[in-house]
């Protein structure tokens, strides 16, 4: 198992927290807080990506 330093969980009201994590290999992980044992993982760069999308709006139909 790798070695996840986890930010703080990020929280919506009456919504589920999420977790973002990453290690000294370069890989960024998205976790449900409280289940970090089973997370999603990819490129620090790839979380970034994914992260800069969001922000932009690309993700808001999902709203």
């Amino acid at each position: 198992m790798a070695d996840i330093t986890w930010d703080a969980p990020f929280c919506g009201e009456g919504s589920s927290c999420f977790r973002l994590g990453t290690d000294t290999d370069g890989n960024g992980y998205i976790a449900v807080n409280g289940e970090e044992d089973r997370y999603l993982t990819d490129s620090v760069e790839a979380l970034r990506t994914l992260i800069t999308d969001i922000k932009a709006g690309k993700a808001d139909h999902l709203l």
